[in-house]
């Protein structure tokens, strides 16, 4: 089966919603009038594309449609895939997969996020990723205001058989943090992947502690965290979004994870996060497997999404 095959197969809950109902609306209205453009600005709402992106793409559609004379109904679906796929390479263009020098070691990389987006679960498939790629990887239990979250990541780490990092349930995080970048660097990792905290007290205490984690790594390595992902449910939508944007007024994100694709209807969320938080999606968790995981790729999500 093919990487666009597997995808498509993870992605039906968002085919069904997004492209199915384009396709009823487009039966349903039986010529491209006014009718026609707002059943399928519906459709891109509801499918948590975003405002600002459903309008964007409802501008395009409609220039398309009045530059090319567009009557025939059927090539509607054409030019929403078209303009879709347009929007997706421009914004992520410039955008690098997850991959280090390496002339960097151990690369570093930090992973935030609120409790039950499956940030753990996302670590342990992309250290499971870079093992299989022949990686020396370190995981980093700094998640240590709940026991739960450091035996989770050790069960995985056992699971994947990758070396893991941890101290006591109420721990400082940051000296966790502190000696295992030593640890790291002295035993020649390439790879560190660290857990931190998606609750405290208070969404302040939270920032901080974050903050005070890149401070202590920068200590250690200058240059580190190479790489902030912000982990992201996919199934909480727009939503999801929202509470990201705590995040990034916080500490520097170069990338989103975003989990439970496979879960949703609302993949659709894909299309909108870069232009409503200006940082890319860097992979797509979809599925329980440790396997699954993609780096994401536009072409694929789109052909996953329309076929």
């Amino acid at each position: 089966m093919s990487i666009v095959s597997k995808l498509k197969e993870k992605l039906a809950k968002t085919h069904n919603a997004f492209v199915k109902q384009i396709t009823e609306v487009i039966h349903i209205c039986g010529k491209v009038d006014e009718n026609l453009m707002e059943g399928i600005e519906d459709v891109l709402i509801q499918a948590d594309l975003g405002i600002v992106v459903t309008n964007k793409i409802m501008s395009k559609l409609q220039e398309e449609i009045r530059l090319k004379k567009i009557i025939d109904i059927h090539k509607i679906y054409e030019s929403l895939e078209h303009i879709i796929n347009e929007i997706l390479h421009d914004e992520y263009k410039d955008i690098k997969h997850i991959n280090f020098s390496p002339a960097i070691k151990p690369f570093v990389i930090l992973f935030v996020g609120v409790n039950g987006v499956g940030k753990t679960t996302a670590i342990a498939k992309l250290a499971y990723k870079f093992k299989e790629n022949d990686k020396k990887v370190l995981l980093v239990a700094a998640d240590t205001f709940r026991a739960a979250a450091i035996e989770q990541l050790d069960i995985w780490a056992k699971r994947i058989n990758v070396n893991i990092l941890s101290q006591n349930y109420g721990s400082d995080p940051s000296s966790v943090v502190f000696n295992a970048l030593n640890s790291a660097i002295t035993n020649k990792y390439d790879v560190v992947l660290i857990d931190t905290a998606g609750r405290l007290h208070t969404k302040i205490n939270l920032m901080r502690e974050l903050e005070k984690i890149v401070r202590v790594t920068k200590k250690i390595i200058p240059d580190a965290p190479h790489e902030t992902y912000l982990v992201i449910d996919a199934t909480t939508g727009q939503n999801g979004v929202q509470q990201a944007k705590k995040f990034v007024e916080s500490i520097p994100i170069s990338g989103i994870i975003l989990t439970k694709l496979d879960g949703t209807a609302k993949g659709g969320v894909v299309i909108g996060i870069k232009d409503c938080l200006n940082i890319p999606v860097k992979a797509i968790g979809i599925g329980e497997k440790v396997e699954d995981i993609r780096e994401f790729n536009a072409d694929d999500f789109v052909k996953a999404i329309f076929d």
